[in-house]
């Protein structure tokens, strides 16, 4: 049998595997337990996605968002960046096809209509400029008012008599197996310790 997490190739004997001890019994009980008239489950599949219904597959994509932490504020952020990133690259091409057009035309094999052509061809890094500061505009105003909105209906969802409520629904802290209690051996063990220690009055 191939060991699932390392690949190796392992013995039908071997409980763990030699090279990264990997619980192949268990993993032969969950392959032995599956039972052959099943049926396939086409729900389960990606292509079941495909045909979701435009809110179904918002309200997917928002419980995604939320369970990876991207909260209103970070898309905010990062749509900024993004505008950022876009409004400089767009200024990078215009200033580079201006001295590579510029280049060609004094280079004096172009002639007059096509060196008119070249001579506006930096324009081209003017959409993505554009792109860009149009982008942080959204994030810095329309944005901005969307992330009010959102954090004001968590408040009064979380606390109706109050605005400056909680803006994050709470939840458990995940498990930590690290901090069971090892138990003892009977119910009196602790005790007798007590009673030993106290002392006579």
């Amino acid at each position: 049998m191939f060991c699932p997490q390392c690949g190796q190739t392992q013995s039908d004997e071997l409980k763990f595997c030699k090279v990264c001890g990997a619980n192949l019994f268990a993993v032969r009980q969950v392959v032995g337990s599956r039972d052959a008239s099943e049926k396939f489950d086409w729900s389960k599949t990606w292509l079941a996605e495909m045909f979701l219904s435009g809110e179904e597959a918002v309200r997917r994509q928002a419980a995604i968002e939320r369970l990876q932490g991207i909260t209103p504020d970070v898309k905010r952020y990062n749509e900024i960046k993004a505008g950022v990133i876009t409004s400089s690259v767009g200024i990078g091409l215009a200033i580079l096809l201006y001295f590579l057009m510029r280049g060609i035309i004094l280079s004096g094999n172009v002639d007059q209509g096509a060196a008119e052509i070249l001579s506006r061809l930096w324009i081209a890094g003017v959409i993505p400029f554009l792109v860009g500061i149009a982008l942080m505009i959204n994030g810095m105003v329309v944005s901005k008012k969307q992330v009010e909105i959102i954090k004001r209906s968590q408040a009064i969802a979380g606390n109706p008599n109050s605005i400056s409520g909680p803006t994050e629904p709470r939840a458990l802290r995940s498990a930590n197996t690290a901090e069971f209690i090892p138990p003892d051996f009977s119910v009196t063990e602790g005790t007798t310790k007590h009673l030993s220690s106290s002392e006579q009055k």
